[in-house]
């Protein structure tokens, strides 16, 4: 492909949002219902960045309109530059009203049941003009978004090594898996039952590639064992603890994650899971993140709420071991 000398100069703002627009929408119908823009406006925009190029960016498959993969790497800095001045026109909200602003967070299940909540709270009392949009979902997904520019940072289990070079991890906390099963488990009246028992009973834990997934199996390997077959592959916490509730099911889990269902008698820790489960919770951010003055004050409030729980946090009870 020839150089393209001063590109950046001739490319347009407008030209950039029509990609952005089309590729969100997978049509140009539905693009064009959603931006307010007619469809062959549309259709000149990205015709008119694609001859500035010299490639093909847009394709039909269908009835969906897909981008190709040099669309994928220019939408992927495109969307990075629309939050980056999306940044700015924040910052110059919080001169004209102190504390605006806004912070999106990308949060996995272990965030989300205490620590999260509470970094809430105390954010939206010292910052009550701010706005916090908190998006869950897979690993993968949240990554793709963090790295797009659509998600400020991310929080929960980090990934060793990281799974890409243009991000940050920074870890804030130690977490310690433990085997749950619902309260009056056969498990449960049996003190320092061998760890092949656990072999007896059904098993849901989340789809392989999941980390949960990877130390689950290696628990059973520490032991000799193989893991046993697993008849539902599930990553929703809130099933998992719906499913345990009907029968003498087990899966792995923080203490934090039932917490709750802990308080109200329902779900009961079974055993430790053992050291080699252990993994590191933490932010992770895109490496060139420059922060507004409220992200940095979000994400100093969640480092101090981690700090003080982990300060805070006493042992359940003592550590379980096999006989």
């Amino acid at each position: 492909m020839p150089p393209l000398p001063h590109i950046e100069r001739r490319i347009t703002a407008g030209q950039l949002r029509a990609l952005i627009s089309v590729d969100q929408a997978g049509s140009f119908a539905l693009a064009s219902r959603r931006a307010g823009l007619s469809e062959p406006a549309l259709h000149r925009a990205c015709r008119d960045l694609e001859q500035l190029l010299s490639v093909s960016l847009l394709v039909r498959q269908g009835r969906t309109v897909q981008p190709t993969a040099a669309a994928v790497i220019l939408l992927r800095f495109a969307r990075l530059a629309q939050a980056e001045m999306e940044a700015g026109l924040d910052e110059l909200e919080a001169l004209r009203s102190e504390g605006a602003g806004r912070v999106t967070v990308g949060t996995m299940p272990l965030a989300r049941a205490i620590l999260l909540p509470q970094a809430l709270a105390r954010f939206a009392r010292a910052y009550p003009m701010a706005s916090v949009n908190v998006v869950e979902g897979p690993y993968a997904e949240l990554l793709a978004r963090l790295r797009e520019g659509e998600m400020d940072l991310l929080i929960g289990a980090m990934r060793n090594p990281p799974p890409v070079k243009d991000i940050a991890q920074e870890p804030l906390f130690i977490d310690d898996p433990v085997i749950v099963g619902r309260a009056g488990h056969p498990l449960l009246g049996e003190p320092g039952f061998p760890f092949s028992r656990l072999l007896d009973f059904p098993w849901v834990i989340a789809a392989t590639g999941a980390p949960v997934r990877h130390r689950w199996e290696e628990m059973f390997k520490d032991h000799e064992l193989e893991p046993p077959r697993l008849r539902i592959e599930c990553g929703s916490v809130l099933v998992v603890r719906g499913l345990m509730l009907e029968d003498d099911w087990l899966t792995l889990m923080s203490r934090d994650q039932f917490l709750f269902e802990r308080r109200a008698g329902l779900l009961e820790e079974i055993a430790g899971a053992g050291p080699s489960l252990r993994r590191q919770i933490g932010l992770t951010v895109r490496d060139d993140w420059r922060p507004t003055q409220l992200q940095t004050a979000f994400v100093d409030t969640f480092r101090t709420v981690c700090a003080e729980w982990t300060s805070g946090k006493a042992m359940d009870s003592e550590p379980f071991r096999y006989a």
